[in-house]
């Protein structure tokens, strides 16, 4: 069974800023010429990589709640400019998955979450989903 880790997705306010943010990346990187590859850096290389590698993916946090999820392909430790050590997480960017709303408080860093743990899916985002005020305001009431 998978481990997934779950983040904050600082400087997201939804999961189309998320998206957007993906596109973005993904044209100015093709514009220079360069393969495109979806990453995201962290300070600390998870222990129990290779669970992670079995299928895990990355649940973002935006705005106090899991959303959505991203698939890990791959797992990097790097050593930054400034010599430090630190992990490149390699994302599958073509498959953000919305999830069941999770309410998150507040954390730094990243945190584990089991496969029992982990919201279930609700399909892959597109442009069919429901407004994401409109999901949050009906989750909580319980109706999603």
């Amino acid at each position: 069974m998978p481990l997934h880790l779950v983040k904050l997705c600082v400087g997201c306010d939804s999961i189309a800023d998320l998206r957007d943010w993906i596109a973005e990346n993904r044209d100015a990187a093709l514009a220079r010429g360069e393969t495109y590859e979806q990453t995201h850096t962290t300070r600390s290389t998870p222990r129990r990589s290779a669970e992670i590698l079995e299928g895990g993916s990355l649940y973002w946090v935006i705005r106090g709640a899991i959303q959505v999820r991203q698939r890990i392909t791959a797992i990097r430790p790097v050593v930054g400019a400034d010599g430090i050590g630190r992990c490149r997480l390699v994302l599958d960017h073509a498959g953000l998955v919305a999830t069941a709303l999770r309410p998150m408080r507040p954390f730094q860093g990243w945190r584990y979450l089991s496969a029992e743990a982990a919201p279930p899916d609700t399909g892959a985002v597109g442009g069919d989903e429901l407004p994401e005020a409109l999901r949050m305001e009906l989750s909580r009431l319980g109706l999603l």
